[in-house]
Parts: structure tokens; sequence; C-alpha cells
């Protein structure tokens, strides 16, 4: 199956999973399952909670992460802060880097929105690969981002 064609096929999904949404929890660890099983190369993927004072782990699947990421550095608190999707090709060059497992070596993390307007969470996604994000995952998990903000306000 070619990367857009497992893209759509995980969006198909958690958007079943957003129609059925009960909980926030279930909903976002269903979505890091199906993320994680659709794409080997995927580390760890799980999603961090904002939180007024910092980013606190969420649903995730991979090995043991941060529980609190300060919000003035890192990957993640850069995609906070300014509401964008960082892709970082080779973590270990970006400055602030919050190493949570060393074995990680390509981000991209993508602000997750409720349905007003607010951030409440990001999506985090690590290789042990160099450079392992492309346009084609940026848009692929950008249509995931936009399912999950349904159940936010529910």
């Amino acid at each position: 199956m070619s990367k857009t064609e497992s893209y759509k096929w995980a969006a198909k999904r958690i958007r079943a999973q957003v129609l059925r949404h009960l909980d926030v929890t279930a909903t976002l660890a269903n979505a890091a399952a199906i993320l994680k099983e659709s794409f080997p190369h995927f580390f760890w993927v799980g999603f961090y909670h904002v939180r007024s004072d910092c980013l606190l782990l969420g649903p995730f699947q991979g090995p043991p992460a941060c529980v609190k990421l300060a919000l003035d550095r890192g990957v993640c608190a850069t995609a906070a802060r300014t509401r964008q999707i960082v892709r970082v090709p080779n973590v270990h060059e970006f400055p602030g880097h919050v190493a949570c497992d060393a074995r990680a070596n390509s981000e991209i993390v993508l602000p997750v929105f409720a349905q007003d307007g607010s951030l409440r969470a990001v999506l985090d996604v690590d290789s042990q690969d160099l450079n392992a994000f492309d346009d084609e995952d940026a848009a692929g998990l950008q249509v995931v981002a936009e399912l999950l903000k349904n159940i936010w306000n529910r």
C-alpha cells in the first residue's frame, strides 16, 4: 500500500472512531494506535494535552515518554507556541530538543484544535530514521488533526 493510501485508510479508521466518540482519552488512544499500526517507521505516536503551564502526556503508542514538557523548549512546545506543523529531519540538531528517548532521530508535531479554535493538544510522531517525514506526512497527519477537532466540544 502506498503512503497516500495508508493515510487515507488511517483517516477512514480514525473518522469511524470520532463518529463513535464517547471519551477524549479513548478516542485519542485509538487514533494513536491506528497511526502506529499503519506506519511501521513511526517509532512513537502520541498526544500531549495543552495546559496553561505545560504540555502533559496523553494517550500514546511506543516506549515510555516524558510526562510533562515545558512550553518554552522542544519540538512539541514550538508547535504549540506557533500553532503550526513543525517537521524536524534531525532532532539532534534542533535547538532545545527534549530527548524523551535517544532512539528518536526525526519528528513531526502538529497542533490539534477544538471546533472553537482553541489549541487542545499536539500530535507528536517520532521516527528512528533521519528525515522520515515529508510533505505527504504533514498533509496526511493534518487530516487526522482536523478529524479530531470534533471530539473536544461534545
